[in-house]
């Protein structure tokens, strides 16, 4: 991975200094979350190219990896969205283009209770860590949407940030 992109070499730093603390993955999260939210980049991290997404499915973009992290850039058009799912690692978010409208689970039983729903606007940022990390993301909007995704997992060694996809009645 290149670290040329606007902004990425500080925020691989940031980040880094964070994991390496060791601490609990629910505070980590919590605090590259607040890291994130003084060091958010602009869309342009991204290529124009990159921005345009994918007309048939949202697309992710690895921007960098290393054993304790992963940052991936991803671009939502409109109506695009995730499976209900929930992640091996730790993870943190920040919009930075657009709107992503974010629906939050609770497995009880043999379904699912819905327990949240919020629109994220850009510049917001968030985060979260298993358990207690089951949702839905889309883009509900107009326009593409684009957001910053951090990972508490190397994901060259896993082939994708989520753990389980969740397809059971929601009630």
């Amino acid at each position: 991975m290149t670290l040329a992109r606007p902004g990425l070499a500080e925020l691989v730093a940031g980040v880094r200094e964070l994991v390496d603390r060791s601490t609990a993955p629910r505070t980590t999260a919590f605090a590259v979350a607040d890291m994130l939210r003084e060091r958010l980049p602009s869309p342009e991290i991204l290529t124009e190219e990159e921005r345009l997404g994918d007309p048939g499915h949202y697309i992710g973009h690895t921007l960098h990896t290393e054993a304790a992290f992963s940052i991936l850039a991803v671009v939502w058009r409109p109506g695009q969205e995730t499976v209900i799912h929930d992640h091996i690692a730790w993870c943190v978010f920040g919009v930075l283009q657009g709107v992503e409208y974010e629906t939050l689970y609770r497995l009880d039983g043999d379904h699912l209770a819905e327990i949240g729903r919020t629109a994220n606007q850009t510049g917001e940022v968030s985060g979260f860590a298993p358990p207690g990390d089951i949702h839905r993301v889309r883009n509900t909007g107009d326009d593409t949407a684009i957001s910053l995704h951090i990972y508490g997992a190397d994901l060259r060694a896993a082939p994708s940030s989520i753990r389980r996809v969740y397809d059971l009645p929601v009630r």
